[in-house]
């Protein structure tokens, strides 16, 4: 028989005693609480993870991975234009990197109701505008269509913006713009969306871009920015640098980070909570590790000296407990595991715990789960944990000598 197998029976014969053993109801209580450390982790890793997802999204869906717009000083919405057929914005589309490049004008306007008027920046997209990240948010009606050879008269605007005009979906609203001379234009709403976000929600009303630019006296060419979307999102600072020294003189390029950095300060802080929570966590799974470790050891003393004086090495008893500490650490993450996952799906399929989208930016707790994560997360714990435990199982099994082991009691 080869030294494993016989350090794995061994293991299995302590674990299957069912004697008159203290230790039996801690071995549960420690399974209890090694499962209970792991959902603690997996679902603070998976809020986390998707937290910071939704967030991202949400940011994304009407901002992009990364804008170009004209360099200069100013930092109203009413920018200087750029020009859209211009070459290096037209490379752009080529780049591998590049998911897609979209055109966007912007115009700050007043909407006007019978009795009530609300500041609004309007935003102009076209063909190029991607509807498929955008959709998700919109909560009544339905996007518009900006491919047809007229302009629509269509506009989309946040729910915060319709509750306090009290507008639905099909109402007509006027539009004031102020300049030489103030203009109107009057757009039917065909949809309402909603971010959570109030840097969107609170301004922004879409709209097709042929009307801002009409109303900036712009040519077919002139757009207030373009927006890029990328394939990777890991990537945006690589892209956006290479982008920003890329493109002519009189241009810059911003990722959506360092447009809105005090979002993505905001959920990089969740990092900082969630290694806290990991180290702590995993700190209380040594203890009860360690705790119920000594129990066995203590209780199998009279075994080590028959074993030891049987001629096994003391290399070996160390193998053996190590593996019923193994063998517990184990069927307690297995378990954590299973019982994190299951309230991970009932929390993604239901909305089981609400939030106030006032404060929190979503309406419910988003969860999710990313594999690789979750594979790190398991042998990160068990290799940290059995790690530690071989330092304990080392020295008392070196202390333990046969004499005194039986005459232990």
């Amino acid at each position: 028989m080869s030294r494993f197998s016989l350090n794995f029976l061994l293991s299995r014969r302590i674990l299957k005693d069912k004697g008159d053993r203290f230790s039996r109801p801690i071995v549960y209580l420690s399974v209890g609480g090694v499962s209970l450390g792991i959902v603690i982790m997996m679902i603070a890793i998976g809020i986390t993870s998707g937290y910071k997802q939704e967030i991202r999204n949400k940011v994304i869906a009407m901002g992009s991975h990364i804008r170009i717009t004209h360099y200069d000083q100013n930092y109203s919405f009413e920018q200087v234009p750029i020009n859209k057929e211009s070459e290096c914005i037209l490379s752009l589309r080529q780049h591998p990197d590049v998911l897609q490049v979209q055109n966007y004008a912007t115009k700050v306007g007043v909407i006007k109701t019978d009795d009530q008027v609300e500041g609004v920046v309007l935003k102009g997209v076209d063909e190029t505008f991607s509807w498929d990240f955008f959709k998700k948010n919109i909560i009544q009606g339905e996007s518009f269509c900006t491919t047809d050879t007229t302009p629509t008269n269509s506009i989309v605007i946040s729910k915060r913006m319709s509750d306090k005009l009290q507008l639905t979906v099909g109402d007509k609203v006027r539009t004031y713009f102020v300049q030489d001379p103030p203009r109107q234009r009057n757009f039917t709403v065909s949809g309402i969306y909603e971010t959570g976000l109030p840097e969107y929600d609170n301004m922004f009303a879409l709209v097709d871009l042929r009307h801002v630019r009409k109303l900036n006296d712009w040519n077919d060419s002139l757009v207030s920015g373009v927006e890029v979307l990328t394939r990777d999102y890991d990537k945006i600072d690589e892209i956006g640098d290479f982008i920003h020294h890329h493109i002519d003189y009189e241009m810059k390029a911003e990722t959506i980070k360092q447009i809105y950095p005090e979002i993505f300060e905001w959920i990089a802080l969740f990092d900082t909570n969630v290694a806290v929570l990991l180290i702590i966590t995993t700190c209380v799974c040594l203890v009860t590790m360690m705790s119920i470790f000594f129990i066995i050891v203590l209780e199998q003393t009279q075994t080590i000296g028959i074993l030891k004086t049987m001629g096994m090495r003391t290399r070996e008893v160390v193998g053996t407990f190590v593996l019923v500490a193994g063998d517990i650490l184990l069927r307690g993450m297995l378990i954590g595991d299973a019982i994190a996952l299951l309230l991970g799906f009932l929390q993604q399929k239901f909305h089981l715990v609400k939030l106030n989208p006032d404060t929190y930016y979503v309406e419910f707790v988003p969860i999710h789960f990313d594999w690789v994560h979750v594979l790190l997360l398991n042998v990160g714990v068990f290799a940290v944990c059995m790690a530690v435990l071989l330092i304990p199982a080392w020295v008392v099994s070196k202390k333990i000598t046969p004499v005194n082991a039986v005459q232990f009691e």
